[in-house]
């Protein structure tokens, strides 16, 4: 059960990591490559802290806390996907779901 909750953790460094990556290889020009590159992973990371994570300031509950995880997901997935990392995409997305599985399984949300 500990190793679910890692494994969510690690995911949601991945997402981070990705819409960084998918920001350098977007932008055009230095300036647009690091606003995006920069901007995305710190924009979600706001977004998530005070919405989404155990500690939120102004916690989403239920159906709004679900689509919340959906959209920044899926946003990782989509990112990858866009500058080619196909399959990488299709790995992080399987990942997502087994872990989504394991944790209503083990009761983690």
């Amino acid at each position: 059960m500990v190793l679910n909750l890692a494994l969510r953790f690690l995911l949601e460094i991945c997402v981070l990591m990705a819409l960084g990556y998918w920001g350098l290889q977007t932008g055009k020009g230095i300036f647009f490559k690091l606003l995006l590159g920069i901007g995305a992973p710190v924009l979600v990371a706001i977004i998530w802290g005070t919405f989404g994570s155990p500690k939120a300031a102004i916690p989403a509950d239920g159906i709004l806390h679900i689509i919340l995880e959906l959209g920044i997901f899926s946003l990782a997935v989509i990112a990858l996907y866009a500058t080619g990392r196909t399959q990488l995409a299709y790995v992080f997305a399987i990942l997502i779901i087994i872990n989504q599985i394991l944790l209503s399984v083990f009761h983690q949300r």
